[in-house]
């Protein structure tokens, strides 16, 4: 197909071109379009080379990629950020070895390596300690209407297939007009028709949820501080001060009222009178009240909790935190590494314990799904909330400790998709910003910027009814990957009877 292979050099180059065009279509760039050409430089880097050689094109690409996108990671250590780019990097290396592997057995097209790379994708967010699913091909495209209809139907999943596909798709029309070939060409061509039919097929046919009712609502963030606080500061209550005096300016009746994230440092349920405090406020409103705190469970357990209040100040009913940050919340392995790294046994001085189960708030007439931080990035967790019978979804979040980065606007987009995927609003309260109101539909109607104090209020609509995606989940991921095996078994049936026919054509071959 080449007249000259491409050397070495040209094929890395592609490769951290890729990277980079692609690290362009997340925030805080957001030039999400990139992303339906951004991998085509990486695809051809990998077209002809062997497994080895892939491998270590898709590395380079992912070190760049991952490097720009979680430079947040940053702020909280110089040796975890790298960590964590050069491990999410292993993915793509994988994948690179997967494409250029089944190549030689001539399994290859914009569908399998579209499945290859969502079922990358769906590894990187489960392994290990949980995984990491942050920064999805798809993701990239959340401020884009047509993306997100199809996220109704297949998760972020179905994205990240359908923009690997049309790269793909792109770049063996580009091949197959270079060698003059008829028939790649007009399979290409056939690939990129397939992908616009099928998004404009979910575009026709989105997903309509039924709307239940409006929900007036109050999110408070009240951390102005783009700093650690001091310890006088912590000693005088200095958060919890700050957003009972933003809840104090609130007037009128609400539905909820959110105290995000570490905006309280200590617990309404022992602490008497912050507990007075937060029964003030939900009477005063008439409104459920949210509240984000530490709790103690059996065994001096602690537990990352959100705790709702009713209008009459009754506890409703708490949720602990289910997918816990691994070296922010807890240190695994049994914690032997804060018995050797200093830094951090100081960062991470206690160990949460996780929850174990999916928590729906009632109050006036609502049915109130949350996760908390982080968690966000794990849609079947959201998914969860919705299928037992949260209208709306609220996640509470502490980023201030990544400052002025690209980490909170790329929560919000997050966010953003989990409402597609569910077609529930999300409520996105940060303690320190960015504060966002996002509609069933994912469009972001509402924020705040950051560690500017600030009541972010209005009214948004609850909605009933379960999306394509809620009903049958991750069906993309378990798709690719029976795609991919029927395509390996092809291949190999294939090869086997064409082994057999030859041995056959040279054994009637040896008695003539």
């Amino acid at each position: 197909m080449f007249r000259r292979p491409p050397s070495w050099w040209a094929r890395l180059g592609a490769a951290l071109a890729a990277g980079l065009l692609l690290a362009a279509a997340y925030p805080p760039y957001d030039l999400g379009l990139i992303a339906l050409v951004g991998l085509i430089p990486l695809l051809w880097a990998w077209h002809g080379a062997g497994p080895g050689r892939a491998a270590g094109f898709g590395f380079a690409a992912g070190v760049v990629f991952f490097g720009i996108t979680l430079a947040w990671t940053s702020n909280v250590g110089l040796v975890a950020a790298i960590a964590l780019t050069l491990a999410q990097a292993g993915y793509w290396a994988l994948a690179g070895a997967i494409v250029s592997g089944l190549g030689r057995l001539a399994i290859r097209g914009p569908w399998v390596t579209a499945a290859i790379w969502v079922l990358a994708e769906a590894a990187r967010g489960r392994f290990p300690l949980g995984g990491m699913p942050w920064a999805e091909a798809g993701m990239a495209l959340h401020n884009v209407s047509p993306a997100r209809a199809l996220a109704t139907f297949g998760g972020v999943p179905l994205v990240s297939f359908l923009v690997v596909a049309f790269n793909a798709a792109l770049l063996d029309a580009a091949l197959a007009g270079r060698a003059r070939t008829v028939r790649p060409l007009v399979a290409a061509g056939a690939g990129i028709l397939a992908v616009l039919l099928v998004t404009s097929g979910a575009v026709a046919g989105r997903f309509e949820p039924r709307p239940l009712r409006q929900v007036r609502y109050a999110l408070i963030q009240g951390n102005d501080q783009d700093r650690r606080l001091t310890l006088g500061e912590i000693a005088s209550g200095y958060l919890t001060n700050k957003h009972l005096a933003l809840a104090n300016g609130l007037r009128g009746e609400y539905d909820l009222i959110v105290f995000p994230e570490s905006a309280l440092e200590t617990d309404p349920e022992t602490d008497p009178v912050l507990h007075a405090q937060i029964v003030q406020v939900a009477r005063q409103h008439n409104s459920a009240v949210m509240v984000n705190t530490i709790s103690v469970g059996p065994g001096d357990k602690e537990f990352n909790t959100n705790r709702l209040y009713g209008p009459t100040g009754a506890l409703v009913g708490s949720y602990s935190k289910q997918h816990l940050v691994p070296f922010g919340e807890y240190v695994p392995w049994g914690g032997w590494p804060r018995d050797v790294i200093p830094a951090l046994a100081a960062q991470v001085s206690r160990d949460f314990t996780r929850g174990n189960k999916t928590v729906v708030f009632h109050a006036k007439s609502n049915r109130i799904g949350t996760v908390i931080c982080f968690e966000s990035a794990f849609s079947p967790l959201v998914r969860s909330s919705v299928r037992a019978g949260a209208g709306l979804l609220v996640v509470t979040t502490n980023n201030r400790s990544y400052r002025h980065s690209a980490l909170s606007v790329q929560h919000l987009a997050t966010s953003q998709m989990r409402a597609a995927e569910t077609a529930r609003p999300v409520l996105h309260a940060a303690v320190s910003g960015i504060t966002g109101v996002i509609d069933a539909s994912g469009r972001v109607v509402q924020t705040n910027p950051l560690f500017h104090n600030a009541v972010v209020e209005g009214r948004i609509t609850a909605m009933t009814g379960e999306t394509p995606y809620v009903r049958y989940g991750e069906w993309v991921v378990w798709g690719s990957g029976l795609l991919l095996m029927g395509a390996v078994i092809t291949a190999v049936t294939r090869r086997t009877l064409a082994v057999r026919n030859r041995g056959t054509a040279e054994a009637r071959s040896e008695n003539k």
